[in-house]
């Protein structure tokens, strides 16, 4: 809800992964010319100008459908956009809230369970990948971050079992030793509904004390060629990462027929003000306990909505690529479907003066 307001489930298709760091992406990169040239050989090897103009025909094919993925991705972050940016004001005055009554209680002990914290023996792993692939390293980057997490806190001699959001990575540990507590798929347009399912099944968990630690393996977005494996601790909270959360709200524009994004950083929300002599009917501590779930699930819905923005942006980048690649391959395959052509009407035009001179000798 606080975290980047990824007001752009950036849901453009196909994309080079998004490498770590804000690195390039390696797929879908413009042909290399020795690679160009490979290709040019291995069509005028097969022979003939149909061959030629067959595959011409077929890189256009191939061009025009990259090209409307990248479209339909790009229509699919306005409605992403629209649908974060509805949840803003809910998130803001949570917030406020909970900054206000923390204020109010002032030096009073909070005794609230998902703020205590406890000697760590298990954690709970949440990895979100996405349901479909064209998308570069997306997904992978994600599976090899949580791997990576699982063994160092093996190493530590911690238990650890997983809830995997997204088919990518329910295929890939449903084969591994670690095990997996629940399954759920993300989508292309999380929902409250999904992320309230998610956040209830790891908030009854800790509070039944069957997990002492809950961490959200996501992909938070950076641009449109860049995103970031991240962890994030979800339980137990702190009351002052609360209070001083910022957020950044990112909006897919254009620029130059190109697309691109603006973002704008949002400081934390104003602690509400309430007065001294102000009689709640509920305790605060009451108050707050109820709306610690509530941010919880506000949390859970912005990071599956950052991480789908980030698979949306690499697809998008993918298809671009791929679309570029296709026009240079069809510039190339059309030089070489004219020289064909040049060089049979030549030959034809010599067959024919070399018959007329045999035939007035």
């Amino acid at each position: 809800m606080f975290a980047k307001t990824l007001v752009l489930a950036l849901a453009l298709v196909g994309a080079n992964a998004f490498v770590p760091g804000g690195m390039q992406p390696s797929f879908g990169r413009v042909a290399s010319r020795s690679t160009t040239q490979h290709r040019q050989n291995t069509v005028v090897m097969g022979g003939g100008e149909k061959e030629l103009k067959s595959r011409i025909e077929s890189v256009t094919n191939t061009r025009k459908i990259t090209e409307a993925m990248r479209l339909v991705a790009a229509a699919k972050v306005r409605r992403a956009q629209q649908a974060v940016l509805a949840t803003r004001p809910f998130s803001e005055t949570l917030q406020s809230v909970f900054s206000g009554l923390i204020s109010r209680l002032g030096s009073e002990s909070i005794d609230l369970p998902l703020l205590e914290s406890r000697e760590v023996k298990k954690v709970t792993l949440v990895v979100m990948s996405g349901d479909r692939g064209l998308c570069g390293g997306y997904n992978s980057f994600i599976i090899k971050k949580t791997e990576a997490r699982i063994k160092e806190l093996k190493a530590q001699g911690i238990e650890v079992e997983l809830v995997t959001v997204g088919k990518k990575c329910v295929g890939y540990f449903a084969k591994r030793d670690t095990p997996v507590l629940s399954t759920f798929d993300i989508g292309q347009a999380p929902t409250a509904e999904e992320a309230s399912k998610i956040s209830d099944l790891l908030l009854a968990a800790y509070l039944a004390g069957e997990t002492d630690c809950v961490e959200i393996m996501y992909t938070q977005f950076v641009s449109l060629i860049a995103s970031n494996p991240s962890v994030r601790t979800m339980l137990p909270l702190s009351p002052s990462g609360i209070e001083t959360e910022g957020d950044e709200v990112f909006q897919l524009t254009t620029k130059d027929g190109q697309f691109s994004v603006e973002s704008e950083s949002k400081p934390p929300a104003e602690a509400a003000d309430f007065p001294k002599d102000m009689i709640f009917e509920q305790d605060p501590l009451q108050i707050l306990n109820a709306i610690l779930p509530l941010y919880i699930n506000g949390q859970m819905l912005r990071m599956l909505q950052e991480s789908v923005a980030s698979e949306l942006a690499a697809r998008m980048q993918a298809m671009q690529a791929a679309s570029d690649n296709a026009k240079t391959l069809k510039t190339d395959l059309t030089r070489e479907y004219n020289r064909a052509r040049q060089a049979a009407v030549t030959q034809q035009i010599m067959e024919i003066v070399a018959g007329a001179s045999a035939a007035t000798e």
